[in-house]
Order: C-alpha cells, then sequence, then structure tokens
C-alpha cells in the first residue's frame, strides 16, 4: 500500500474511531474529529499532512514502481 491511500485509510479509521468514542463516552471526541479535519483540509493547500511525513519515515512507498509517474 502507498501513502496516498494509507493515509485515507488512517484519516477514515480515526474519523469512525471518534465519532464512535463521542458517541460511547464522551462528546469531547468530536474535537478530535475537527482536528482530523482540519489537517485534511489544510494538506490540500500547502500538500503537506504530518502523517504522511511519519509514514515516509516509516519507510512507506509513495508511489508504485511501475507507474510511469514522474
Amino acid at each position: 500500500m502507498y501513502i496516498d491511500r494509507m493515509l485515507r485509510l488512517i484519516a477514515g479509521f480515526f474519523v469512525m474511531l471518534s465519532v464512535a468514542m463521542a458517541h460511547l463516552h464522551s462528546i469531547n471526541w468530536l474535537w478530535f474529529t475537527a482536528f482530523i479535519g482540519l489537517n485534511l483540509f489544510q494538506s490540500a493547500f500547502t500538500n503537506w499532512c504530518p502523517m504522511m511525513t511519519i509514514l515516509a519515515k516509516a519507510g512507506v512507498p509513495k508511489l508504485p514502481p511501475s507507474c510511469g509517474c514522474k
């Protein structure tokens, strides 16, 4: 799996987890949902996301080796 797909997987999981925690535990978990949304929003403009930096340092490849992309 590559960074872009892994990022969407992690963001989706965190959103679902925080909504479930808000429902089951405390409404304050929705602040975590808002934090995720804010990070996704700013990454659309800056092309930088903290999770992408973490995934890159963890060795997750950016693109498939045979995609023909630059």
